[in-house]
């Protein structure tokens, strides 16, 4: 069972999240947070394997909540957003949240995300993805692990399959690419995050759009 904790502040809207959830038959809601105070808290009683973030919350907002759950290791972090990025969504993405889904995502694709999360993977709405890339070409927010030299860190293994994040790619898609097992990649993938001290591959994406790999 993947147990999620739902965050959100507006009832109607977390009631409606954890109906979805609750239908899948690998799938357990074990708490309902209606700040991201009261996220925290929960995250750390509860131990989640996944937190559905709101990003704007009374008392805590959901960036600042989403860093302490990731920094403290209680649980991955999908985060949950409008179609109008700003900088809750950036600020998010520092913090190393796992994805990022838009509040309109039907249930199918809702569930494929936190599955997919859950699984170690990351994942970006699509339309969240355009926004970020056209973001980032316009203005480019450059922090201190931007800098090209950080690369000399990776094998070149390594640095291909930052290549990869930065496209997108799922770890299978990584595999079918470069011609290596997905376990393999995961593998990669966890020793890339390391070297470079980043905490998700959205991160790591990020970084390798940034660095123009």
């Amino acid at each position: 069972m993947i147990r999620v904790l739902v965050a959100e502040d507006q009832s109607a809207v977390r009631a409606g999240l954890v109906l979805i959830l609750n239908s899948a038959p690998d799938v357990e809601v074990v708490g309902e947070a209606a700040d991201g105070e009261q996220a925290v808290a929960l995250a750390r009683e509860l131990r989640p394997d996944l937190v559905l973030m709101d990003v704007q919350m009374p008392r805590l907002d959901g960036v600042a909540a989403t860093r302490i759950v990731v920094g403290e290791r209680l649980a991955d972090v999908l985060v949950l957003t409008t179609f109008d990025l700003d900088e809750y969504v950036f600020g998010a993405l520092r913090a190393g949240a796992a994805g990022f889904l838009l509040k309109n995502t039907d249930a199918k694709d809702l569930l494929t995300a936190v599955r997919t999360v859950a699984g170690g993977a990351g994942i970006v709405a699509p339309a969240v993805t355009r926004r970020l890339i056209a973001e980032f070409a316009a203005k480019p927010v450059r922090e201190p692990g931007a800098d090209p030299a950080v690369l000399r860190e990776l094998t070149r293994r390594e640095r291909e399959v930052l290549s990869c994040l930065g496209q997108g790619l799922s770890n299978a898609a990584v595999a079918e690419q470069l011609d290596m097992a997905e376990a393999t990649v995961k593998t990669h993938v966890s020793r890339l995050l390391g070297k470079l001290g980043l905490r998700s591959r959205v991160q790591a994406a990020v970084l390798a759009q940034e660095l123009g790999i």
